[in-house]
């Protein structure tokens, strides 16, 4: 009875945030998510081929250096400049608020979901209680870096291929120079935490940034592409897509924001790992998370993995938001 109830619930927030997206047009832009592309026109093949590049290209997530850091503390909030440049100038500038805590050594980046309203004040508070200072950043097209005129984040992810590629490696860059600037300011010990597609995020700045001790991972999987394809969230962009490219050529075309292919560094020895899972999920079926935790367990990663009986939106709701958050605290803490 509870449960079915709890499914209601969720179908009701899906459909709710269903209303406000629409259909946009299928394009492959390579020149937006390919920094080495060059001009020319290519097929879906050919931007599959450039993917293929850029998944063995260590520096595609590139380390924003020290040198030239610049960056504004003040009044809670940090600012600095974006080093991938937009079309929309409010995007350029990333702004991530900080809820500090009586310890100066831990801080915990928080990676925020799609379309997110608000930031989580609740969890920022709930850990910086506890010795951990919280940084929430604002992800691409999200909050005060919102495109004008959007009525929801459309150029994170949509049907433009390349877009969607720049915008997700925008979000790890700018998550790797806030690292920077908490290593300036004399932070120790860096934890990453992401929800939902903020997940993805996270787990790609935890596996291309060494800094990173420990990172949780919520309602994730390790195929983008298949979420997309699959997910309650996303019938708006797999509408765009049908007719245009199938399952295994969008898998290629993102592999460069898949975490399966990044599983060596995901499992190195000095990074611990949290996967939390919601077994009633309709926007990232909980089948999709499996090919990812067994090549984790291959591989010998660090990872503890917790899965609740409930769905993504209602995971945000007592007991399960409860029982995440301590199992998360015993992690940070541990």
């Amino acid at each position: 009875m509870y449960h079915s109830w709890l499914d209601r619930w969720d179908d009701r927030r899906a459909q709710r945030g269903n209303a406000v997206k629409e259909r946009t047009a299928f394009r492959l832009d390579p020149e937006l998510a390919f920094p080495f592309f060059q001009k020319e026109e290519i097929g879906i093949e050919g931007f599959c081929d450039l993917a293929d590049q850029a998944v063995a290209d260590a520096s595609f997530f590139y380390q924003p250096t020290g040198s030239g850091l610049i960056f504004e503390w003040q009044n809670g909030w940090i600012e600095f400049p974006s080093d991938i440049s937009t079309d929309t100038a409010e995007n350029n500038l990333v702004r991530a608020k900080v809820t500090e805590s009586k310890s100066q050594k831990h801080a915990l980046i928080i990676f925020h979901h799609w379309n997110a309203s608000a930031r989580y004040r609740q969890i920022a508070r709930f850990f910086s209680r506890r010795g951990i200072t919280v940084v929430e950043i604002a992800m691409p097209y999200h909050f005060e870096r919102s495109r004008p005129g959007s009525r929801y984040a459309d150029a994170l992810l949509s049907p433009n291929l390349g877009l969607t590629i720049q915008s997700v490696r925008q979000a790890v860059v700018d998550g790797r120079k806030l690292i920077r600037v908490l290593e300036r300011r004399g932070y120790e010990q860096i934890s990453v935490m992401g929800l939902s597609l903020g997940s993805w995020v996270a787990g790609l700045v935890a596996a291309n940034d060494p800094a990173v001790q420990k990172a949780v991972l919520c309602l994730t999987a390790g195929s983008l592409a298949d979420m997309v394809w699959t997910g309650r969230a996303t019938e708006h962009i797999r509408a765009s897509l049908a007719g245009q490219i199938d399952l295994t050529q969008l898998n290629r075309a993102w592999s460069p924001l898949n975490l399966e292919n990044y599983i060596g560094q995901l499992a190195r020895p000095d990074l611990e790992l949290q996967i939390v899972l919601a077994q009633r999920d309709t926007v990232v079926l909980p089948h999709l998370s499996q090919p990812l935790i067994a090549k984790l367990a291959e591989a010998g990663a660090r990872a503890d993995i917790l899965e609740l009986n409930c769905g993504h939106y209602s995971f945000a709701l007592p007991p399960y938001i409860l029982r995440s958050g301590l199992r998360t605290l015993r992690l940070l803490t541990g």
